[in-house]
């Protein structure tokens, strides 16, 4: 069950990133990263039940697929793709 989570997470860190960057354009890191988060766990394919759970559980993968969407979409911008 959480490599298939895992694995939407990952696809949806990059579209939850470009969503920060348009509506949230002049705030801070911080707050954009917070709306991806939320973006991604809002758009997981599972009960509403057990998406705070899955949040919790998997934190650190969450922040660390969209850090990596960060790092792709920068490099990309900088012409290193």
């Amino acid at each position: 069950m959480f490599k298939d989570i895992k694995e939407n997470i990952k696809e949806l860190a990059y579209s939850a990133v470009l969503m920060a960057e348009d509506t949230l354009s002049s705030e801070a890191g911080k707050v954009k990263k917070t709306a991806a988060v939320d973006y991604v766990i809002s758009m997981l394919p599972i009960s509403n039940i057990f998406k705070s759970i899955i949040r919790l559980l998997l934190n650190k993968f969450i922040d660390e697929a969209i850090e990596q969407a960060v790092e792709f979409m920068k490099s990309e911008k900088n012409g290193e793709i």
